[in-house]
């Protein structure tokens, strides 16, 4: 069975296909990723074929002038090309987020089942969306499909999403939605497990005091003031701090010793080791939270970040702060009210329920969507 597994965002995006593709490859899959360039060698350095689709999400290096975002249609159509080359002998086609405008074509274009898998239930299909997709994209997908021969289509959404998504998520914290005209199956988060050690000085730091606060908000975007914001909201709750960089690039506010900023971390241990996690809401670090039992302050932007935001206030295992509204005083309020012992109790409780085989059960259901068209085409049985 040779699988494809398409993915384009950032990290956040690109990880959850990587624990699939691990899960397959255990399974005796041969597994190709498209990805986006700066994803290739990540990918790579699982000992996983990689090509790259699309353009690089990561923020511009030092010095380095940013580069002009390509159009969605010309992203459209480079989508349509590189996944058609990365196709080529392929089983099976998974495309994961909505963000896959050529993926389910080109499945067709091959004559092979494909598998749309999102990541948060608020991505898909409503009457809003609906309209803005196709305003945004119907025309240049079109055109794309004219070009390997496919006839068009009317609604490209639920073109993208199909009538039978997965959804990549937990349903103790996602419960499993019920939209209408769709057959979701829910298959659990899918979780890239890492046994990276911590660096010596966040060890350090970890076992020179109390547990301090995590405060990141991955590859989102910040105000200039937003390490300000955080620390100090931190410190006016007795705690130390550690802060993620990230995208943003957030850094040490001066040279006080309660504070550390750090790259890249495995948070599956880190988390485990903190009073609180503050971070931006994405599908994965609130997964990440949740199975370490860490009280959590969401700060949502966009996207799917105020749903993540509402269910862990609803669970009772966190709090949450729009961005817009971010100040110190609104943070440490927040701060104050997750780490009271009550939230921190349900909290901890709360990452017993959290599976962690949702990668498993999704490289076992490509698996078997291969054997039934392998029995189809040969008239055999299971």
């Amino acid at each position: 069975m040779r699988v494809l597994l398409s993915v384009v965002g950032t990290r956040g995006d690109v990880q959850p296909v990587i624990a699939v593709a691990v899960e397959l490859r255990k399974l005796g899959a041969e597994v190709r990723l498209a990805v986006p360039p700066n994803f290739v060698e990540w990918a790579t350095a699982h000992a996983l074929e990689a090509r790259p689709v699309g353009v690089e999400m990561r923020p511009p290096r030092p010095g380095e002038p940013r580069a002009p975002v390509p159009s969605v249609g010309d992203l459209i159509t480079d989508q349509f090309d590189a996944i058609h080359a990365a196709a080529d002998g392929c089983d099976v086609l998974l495309g994961a987020n909505a963000h896959q405008y050529a993926a389910r074509s080109i499945a067709e274009r091959h004559g092979i089942p494909y598998v749309s898998a999102l990541y948060a239930p608020t991505s898909l299909p409503t009457e809003p969306t609906v309209r803005a997709w196709n305003e945004r994209a119907l025309d240049r997908v079109n055109e794309n499909r004219s070009r390997f021969g496919l006839s068009p289509i009317d609604d490209v959404l639920r073109h993208i999403v199909t009538d039978r998504p997965w959804l990549a998520t937990d349903p103790a914290l996602d419960p499993p939605p019920s939209p209408g005209g769709l057959v979701v199956e829910q298959t659990g988060a899918w979780i890239l497990t890492d046994d990276a050690p911590l660096e010596p000085e966040l060890e350090a730091f970890l076992g020179a005091g109390e547990p301090p606060v995590y405060l990141g908000f991955g590859s989102m975007p910040a105000a200039p003031d937003a390490a300000r914001t955080l620390v100090e909201a931190t410190r006016a709750t007795g705690r130390r701090a550690i802060l993620s960089r990230g995208w943003a690039g957030l850094d040490v506010v001066d040279d006080a010793n309660d504070c550390l900023a750090v790259g890249d971390v495995n948070q599956q241990k880190l988390f485990a080791r903190v009073a609180a996690v503050v971070h931006h809401g994405g599908a994965g670090t609130t997964h990440t939270a949740a199975r370490a039992g860490a009280p959590q302050v969401v700060v949502p932007m966009f996207s799917d970040q105020p749903y993540w935001a509402s269910r862990v206030r609803a669970l009772g295992v966190g709090a949450s702060v729009p961005i817009a509204e971010l100040s110190a005083e609104r943070l440490t309020a927040a701060l104050r009210e997750v780490t009271d012992p009550s939230v921190v109790e349900r909290a901890r409780a709360f990452a017993s329920v959290i599976g962690c085989e949702g990668a498993a059960h999704a490289a076992r259901r490509l698996a078997e969507l291969h054997e039934v068209r392998v029995s189809a085409r040969t008239g055999s049985t299971r």
